[in-house]
């Protein structure tokens, strides 16, 4: 009898540390709902920021398919249906990797970074409503702009399960990858107002360089050659796949659309961008105590 209580007091304890795994994970995953609640509570009560962010593609949408006309020579498509996977390429890296970098910093420089380290509070959780702000943000901001495409210039969405699946694995890696490229740049700006210059610049830079505002047979080999280091250039390339028919392939360098090199390209930022991350990110600034 001794015998057998005392192994089920070993198994018990040999058991609990994966039971406090597990709690910790739980206690983290629910915490991060609830931070995710606030972010978006925060978000809207800001309607600047939220009339900017869902805007910005719109207004460029608008403004591309103005100038081009109904159609973009060589694509056999209208300018609308190829400046809409641009703008929902860059929307995703305007409400993450953009968004994250200055926000996260100005926390930091606000202390509240630091406060909220000094909590019971895991440190996922912050992480996790961070990336519930973005999701559904983004989500909405692209659901609003394909809506204002269909609607006004007739852009055709994808015809088939295929086509959205697509869709779904190109936005789900290029926003992971987005979000902690936006986390781990956060950490370069010395205070909140250089933030804005230190993480838009590069942005702008990318947008140009990465085919979103200029069609890709017309930029410098070199261009290129920058713009593919990073996801939006694959982003772009991808989301053009999904809108664009499949003869407007011949357009790209390589003359295919190539998913299966943009899974690795963004899967690889994924996981270079969680190791940035982890390598870089602080919870005070580098004055401070």
């Amino acid at each position: 009898m001794t015998a057998t209580t005392t192994g089920k007091r070993d198994a018990a304890k040999a058991a609990a540390p994966g039971r406090a795994e597990r709690g910790t994970w739980a206690l983290a995953w629910s915490l991060g709902l609830s931070r995710g609640g606030l972010e978006l509570k925060q978000f809207f009560r800001m309607r600047e920021q939220v009339v900017f962010t869902f805007a910005f593609p719109i207004v460029f949408l608008f403004l591309f398919a103005s100038i081009f006309g109904d159609e973009m020579e060589g694509t056999g498509t209208t300018a609308a249906q190829h400046y809409v996977a641009s703008m929902i390429a860059a929307g995703i890296m305007s409400t993450s990797f953009q968004s994250l970098g200055i926000s996260i910093a100005v926390e930091r420089d606000e202390k509240q970074l630091r406060r909220l380290r000094g909590t019971p509070m895991p440190p996922a959780a912050y992480f996790l409503g961070k990336v519930w702000l973005v999701l559904v943000t983004c989500l909405l901001e692209t659901a609003v702009l394909l809506a204002f495409g269909t609607t006004l210039y007739d852009v055709e969405l994808p015809g088939d399960l295929t086509g959205w699946l697509t869709f779904g694995w190109i936005f789900l890696l290029g926003l992971t990858g987005c979000s902690l490229l936006g986390i781990a740049i956060s950490s370069v700006p010395r205070s909140a107002k250089s933030a804005t210059s230190v993480v838009v610049l590069p942005f702008l830079v990318l947008q140009f360089v990465s085919g979103v505002y200029i069609l890709v047979d017309a930029l410098p080999d070199w261009m290129l050659t920058v713009g593919s280091v990073f996801p939006l250039k694959w982003m772009v390339q991808g989301l053009r796949g999904v809108f664009l028919p499949d003869a407007a392939a011949v357009l790209e360098p390589a003359g295919s659309w190539e998913f299966g090199r943009i899974a690795l390209v963004l899967g690889a930022w994924c996981v270079g961008g969680l190791l940035l991350c982890l390598l870089t990110f602080r919870w005070k600034n580098r004055d401070d105590a």
